[in-house]
């Protein structure tokens, strides 16, 4: 059954109440057709990186479109050099993170990642690293995931194997395609969070570069 927009909204409003990180008294949401905009200001890009994931979660949600503003409070605000050095050190100290292969610059609290590294898991856990940082205004990744000689006609079938032991994944709903470390997904998922799970599961197979999602976000 489909939800109608005044539905998905009271479910919207329900999941942003939901998150304890979640100032959601001050996040304006707009729904039209499965579509959610969110607007309004957070104290902290953490906060809007939870309000967006916190959506992404809900039923109904076929695409975020995210105008949150971070607003830091007083005591948050941090220079541009005191967060280059917080984030240097935040990368350093992740054993994942290889921390010498990549570039910080950081401008009115934006903090780019420049660089490259083997695995996707790595450029996530990059940012995850510097996104709780205090005074981070948002993070711009510019990280590329280096092209490793491709594992082989296998990948698609690790990866959709993959995909059959995730809990949150219907599999059966999902069709993989690779090439030389190329990897297309179609298919139709529940929600958006789910998308990204496929995603990610793609993402994990060795000798891939490059994942094209193409799954349809519905009921």
């Amino acid at each position: 059954i489909m939800k109608t927009n005044s539905q998905l909204h009271r479910d919207v409003l329900d999941e942003l109440q939901w998150q304890p990180s979640v100032r959601e008294a001050e996040i304006g949401v707009a729904v039209k057709d499965g579509v959610v905009t969110l607007s309004g200001f957070v104290d902290s890009y953490a906060q809007k990186v939870t309000a967006e994931r916190a959506v992404e979660n809900v039923i109904g949600v076929r695409a975020v479109a995210e105008e949150l503003k971070v607003k830091l409070p007083h005591s948050a605000q941090r220079s541009d050099t005191e967060i280059s050095h917080a984030a240097l050190n935040a990368l350093k100290w992740n054993i994942e993170v290889p921390d010498a292969r990549l570039k910080v610059k950081v401008e009115n609290g934006w903090i780019t990642l420049d660089g490259d590294v083997d695995w996707q898991f790595q450029k996530t856990v990059a940012e995850e690293a510097v996104r709780y940082l205090t005074g981070v205004k948002g993070v711009i990744l510019a990280i590329v995931v280096r092209q490793l000689k491709p594992a082989g006609l296998e990948v698609s079938q690790k990866i959709k194997e993959a995909l059959q032991r995730s809990a949150t994944v219907d599999a059966g709903k999902i069709f993989v395609d690779s090439k030389d470390g190329k990897v297309v997904l179609k298919g139709t998922v529940r929600t958006w969070a789910e998308r990204l799970d496929a995603e990610n599961a793609a993402w994990a197979a060795p000798g891939v570069f490059s994942v094209e999602d193409k799954i349809a976000v519905g009921i």
